[in-house]
């Protein structure tokens, strides 16, 4: 992973911007749209964007500074995405200062995909994060059955329009746990089941043989535990495993 996507909050935060023309006017647009508070180079500030100014770019950076230097991926501490925005639901395609275009057409599809009102689920399933604690009260057990009701074809199935007012409490549940075994005819990803990239997305441990496809483990929650073993596990660890082995 060449570099690592955070969301900055910007509201009322200085940001330097440097530069005129169209390019200049697109990113100010974007800052304001975040709440930032565009300044001058001489204004305090932990992040610039700087259109067509190596000069500024070198200067800002002497600060301390992090720089984003428009269409000069060389010159950037941070790049700007490609943004799908459902807030609070925000989907950002980078492709690290390489393509542009793909960013925007990848962002095209997302568009098409993602209903207009999915804001209003993820807001529903914040004012409903009492009641699913109340409910399942362990972490693991509340995060599967979240997980099962947000999969594809469940309850609270994000790519379906819910209406202006989901209901998304814990009657939409389903839980999964115990052990699911993956049994692997290919070491490529894009080779998994919709069945087996849910399992492994909502796994709390992976299990696997020497040798397993890391593309495949990646597949797991970054958290999960991986653990290579000789043979698969027996007995179910409370939550669920998954078992990766290759035919």
């Amino acid at each position: 992973m060449p570099a690592l996507p955070l969301f900055v909050r910007l509201h009322k935060r200085p940001v330097i911007l440097i530069g005129a023309g169209e390019a200049a006017e697109a990113k100010r647009r974007l800052l304001e749209r975040a709440g930032a508070v565009v300044v001058a180079e001489s204004e305090a500030a932990a992040l610039a964007i700087v259109v067509d100014d190596d000069a500024a770019v070198a200067r800002l950076r002497a600060r301390g500074v992090l720089v984003n230097a428009v269409d000069r991926p060389e010159l950037c501490d941070f790049t700007l995405p490609a943004i799908v925005d459902r807030s609070p639901v925000i989907v950002a395609i980078g492709t690290g200062g390489a393509s542009a275009g793909l960013a925007a057409a990848l962002r095209q599809r997302l568009e098409a995909m993602l209903p207009a009102r999915l804001g209003r689920l993820a807001d529903a399933l914040h004012a409903a994060r009492g009641a699913w604690r109340a409910r399942y009260p362990g972490a693991g057990e509340r995060r599967r059955a979240i997980g099962a009701a947000l999969a594809a074809g469940g309850a609270l199935d994000p790519l379906l329009d819910h209406g202006d007012a989901p209901d998304a409490g814990p009657s939409q549940a389903g839980g999964v746990a115990g052990i699911v075994r993956l049994r692997l005819r290919s070491a490529d990803p894009d080779d998994l089941t919709l069945r087996e990239a849910r399992a492994l997305a909502n796994a709390d441990r992976v299990t696997h043989r020497p040798g397993a496809p890391r593309a495949i483990l990646d597949r797991a929650r970054a958290d999960a535990a991986r653990i290579e073993c000789a043979a698969p596990p027996l007995d179910a660890a409370p939550g669920l495993t998954v078992d990766v082995e290759m035919l």
